[in-house]
């Protein structure tokens, strides 16, 4: 057994635990984002959906930001992007299979987040009068 750099002992390399969790850390670090969660559940309820649309159905993202959202998930086999040769170009996002299964659960945790919303606010606000 090797010690860390705190001082804990284990296996060589690190533990095998955390070499399979930074990873998943990463990937829902990624999906879980606020820009991420809109856009995916945006495209899932319409199936298809152009930039101005998605401009416009995310309050307050910025067009950098939607850009940047679009590209990270497209590059991650979430979404993909149709460019078609019209005048102006139109642009359409879909999601992938494997996009599709993540927004059915996006929608849940939206649908759940929707329903506890007020008792959240009230435990926060009675947890911060008691301390």
């Amino acid at each position: 057994m090797a010690a860390d750099q705190s001082g804990r002992t284990g296996p060589a390399g690190g533990h095998d635990a955390v070499r399979h969790v930074c990873p998943l850390n990463e990937v829902l670090d990624r999906v879980s984002g606020k820009w991420a969660i809109g856009v995916l559940t945006l495209i899932g309820a319409e199936e298809v959906a152009r930039f101005t649309e998605l401009e416009r159905g995310i309050p307050g993202i910025s067009r950098r930001m939607l850009t940047l959202t679009l590209r990270n998930l497209e590059r991650d086999g979430l979404l993909t992007r149709t460019v078609y040769a019209t005048v102006p170009p139109r642009t359409e996002y879909r999601l992938t299979e494997a996009a599709r299964e993540l927004a059915q659960t996006l929608s849940l945790l939206t649908d759940w987040a929707k329903r506890h919303q007020t008792h959240i606010q009230v435990s926060r606000l009675d947890y911060d009068g008691a301390h």
